[in-house]
């Protein structure tokens, strides 16, 4: 069984998931952390994010998801992955044909024959169109904008709720008006606000139609 929770960031989607398949005994996908993952490889070779070349040496790139850990070539990029110039820079990387191309068969590959939550953009949309339960999380962008600053201050980052909200409209700007697979609810997702909701009531109401 295939569940897909996609949305914007900040909307509790990455928590909610990795929760979720606890509870139901799946596995879990940070997909969201695989494009973190390129654009890291991608910045460590050199590599210009605002112009990228039609044709990207991905082929040497190999990413372990082993949740919570990520590797990249073997190196524990968990952290890493979370700065805030790769946060910038995935969304760019993700407009990219190829890695999208690239990270798709990769995905599918790990979900197949396996009870799993694959969490993203274009989960329910683009990679897994015939997901058994398909959802999409969102809220307002000032709640969202303060849970990302939250987390970034509980890892030591120095920034401001102005400059977290400034780069996140960016980047929905980018994720909705991209070409390849923009964010957006598959026709047949629940979409659900979490603004109102603590992550508890968002968990239970996921489970609740799943189980329903």
């Amino acid at each position: 069984m295939i569940i897909t929770i996609d949305g914007p960031a900040g909307s509790g989607k990455s928590t909610a998931a990795r929760t979720l398949a606890v509870r139901l005994g799946f596995d879990y996908l940070d997909t969201g952390a695989m494009y973190r993952a390129i654009a890291l490889a991608l910045l460590q070779q050199g590599f210009d994010l605002e112009n990228l070349p039609p044709h990207l040496p991905l082929d040497h790139i190999q990413i372990d998801m082993r949740p919570p850990l990520v590797f990249l070539n073997g190196v524990d990029v968990t952290q890493a992955i979370r700065s805030a110039e790769v946060t910038a820079g995935s969304s760019k990387v993700a407009t990219h044909a190829e890695v999208r191309q690239f990270l798709v068969e990769q995905q599918r590959k790990i979900a197949q024959g396996r009870n799993i939550i694959c969490e993203g953009r274009d989960q329910g949309t683009v990679v897994f169109p015939r997901a058994e339960r398909k959802f999409f999380l969102t809220a307002t962008p000032e709640a969202r904008a303060r849970r990302r600053l939250s987390d970034l201050l509980a890892r030591g980052e120095k920034t401001d709720l102005e400059t977290v909200l400034r780069i996140q409209e960016e980047r929905d700007r980018r994720d909705a008006s991209r070409h390849l697979s923009p964010l957006r609810p598959a026709e047949d997702a629940v979409v659900i606000d979490t603004t109102p909701l603590t992550l508890a009531e968002v968990i239970d109401r996921l489970e609740r139609d799943i189980r329903g």
